[in-house]
């Protein structure tokens, strides 16, 4: 089912399968912003990352020695979420551990994702209690994917990342199986500017976690729409797109990572992770706007 938030400037379809957000409309030219999921490319839009973000080494990860298993990403997007309430601006999903849940991921947890509208975008909101008797570890991230080119005739190579401050930065490379390496490559050197094209993810995603920037746009050297995330206070950022040509590039802003490929320790030892104590909430949010 989908649910739908609108003001006089943008327009947002939301579905209850993983909460996730569908459409990112703009009223003033009908521009849509956010990927139409054509399964072709990529069958998602904008997936919810929880309880892991990217992989566990082989779908396996341990607490207390005992092992379970996750699919890349957690499981948020493949469960449907019940929908607590809605108005006129703002729709609030939740997600509660079941017996379900319970035989892949050993925490009792309760999982609100907030949609809020602003003037020309929306805030997304993640909120994860512990509703456990003991401390939970988890991470949780966004993978958005965004439309690009957002017009006709246009390429990849007409875009271009630009973050708000200069940076000089590095990024962590990834392994062919999908699992973050001890080591770092020099990537911006007092730049704010990423030039898009498809060789620019051969290697995979894009991993930054020491960015000074608080926002990041995505631009064309075309026209003037504008695509911005405003990720204060996520650690990890990830720019990804599919390098074998996909109409669409993500903006992923996280709280944790992949397992680095030497990992095999428990989930409270993992690099990233978040942990709560009984009954604590974790707060976290982003926002989009459209120009």
């Amino acid at each position: 089912m989908l649910y739908t938030l609108e003001n006089e400037k943008v327009k947002i379809t939301i579905s209850k399968q993983g909460a996730e957000l569908h459409n990112i409309t703009s009223k003033v030219d009908g521009t849509e912003y956010l990927w139409n999921r054509n399964k072709r490319y990529w069958s998602y839009s904008a997936p919810v990352l929880f309880p892991i973000v990217g992989k566990v080494k082989n779908g396996t990860y341990k607490v207390d020695g005992k092992e379970y298993n996750l699919p890349q990403h957690g499981l948020a997007r493949l469960k449907e979420f019940e929908m607590i309430e809605k108005t006129d601006n703002k729709i609030i999903f939740e997600l509660v551990a079941s017996e379900e849940t319970l035989k892949v991921y050993p925490y009792k947890f309760s999982l609100k994702i907030a949609y809020t509208l602003v003037e020309n975008g929306v805030v997304t909101e993640y909120i994860v209690e512990n509703t456990d008797n003991k401390m939970i570890y988890f991470s949780i991230g966004a993978h958005p994917a965004f439309m690009c080119p957002m017009v006709a005739g246009e390429i990849i190579d007409d875009y271009y990342f630009e973050f708000n401050e200069k940076e000089n930065c590095d990024i962590i490379p990834i392994s062919e199986q999908g699992y973050i390496k001890r080591e770092r490559k020099q990537y911006l050197v007092d730049n704010n500017i990423i030039p898009l094209n498809f060789d620019v993810f051969k290697g995979d995603a894009l991993v930054f976690d020491s960015l000074k920037s608080n926002k990041i746009s995505l631009k064309s050297v075309n026209h003037d729409k504008v695509l911005t995330m405003d990720f204060t206070g996520f650690p990890y950022m990830g720019l990804w797109t599919k390098a074998t040509g996909a109409p669409f590039v993500c903006i992923e802003p996280w709280y944790g990572h992949a397992d680095f490929e030497d990992f095999d320790g428990e989930l409270k030892d993992k690099a990233g992770i978040e942990k709560l104590e009984v009954g604590q909430k974790f707060n976290s949010a982003y926002t989009l706007t459209i120009k």
